[in-house]
């Protein structure tokens, strides 16, 4: 297997494994997050390819100060081969390569099979809460205090 920056023509396919894998959610497009991340420096896509063609990818940036780690996938029929652990292997070099120390990840508190899998490689919790609020006018989720969240610009 190899690991390469993304292609303009892998774009479907890596959109079909992190769909597979369970990656992608209705309020985020990865047509969208894909075409965002390669406009900038910043960002790249990672994509792993096998001779079945492209069988898993993550999405790697950094805000000039940590690294930020997004839609880490493989196709399920690949898991346990070490795919993944090798594209963390390959985000992680390629934010040392642009002299990025720290690396954060996003994790949904109720995917425990994913919490094992970082926890293998090192990772642990930061004892943090991630906050966050659209800045497009949608609708998020629930705000801080458990309010229903606005449906205004939704």
């Amino acid at each position: 297997m190899v690991i390469r920056e993304i292609e303009d023509e892998d774009v479907d396919a890596v959109i079909a494994v992190w769909q597979r894998a369970g990656l992608t959610r209705p309020w985020n497009d990865p047509h969208e997050d894909i075409a965002f991340a390669r406009r900038t420096p910043t960002a790249t896509l990672l994509v792993l390819v096998s001779d079945d063609g492209i069988v898993g990818a993550v999405m790697v940036g950094h805000d000039g100060h940590r690294g930020t780690v997004y839609y880490l996938g493989v196709d399920p029929v690949q898991r346990g081969a070490g795919g993944g652990r090798a594209l963390m292997e390959a985000a992680e070099a390629w934010l040392r390569a642009r002299g990025i120390w720290k690396l954060n990840l996003l994790v949904r508190e109720s995917n425990d099979a994913v919490l094992g899998f970082y926890a293998t490689l090192g990772y642990g919790d930061q004892e943090c809460r991630v906050l966050g609020r659209r800045l497009d006018g949608r609708a998020d989720r629930t705000p801080l205090g458990g309010d229903s969240p606005s449906s205004e610009g939704a």
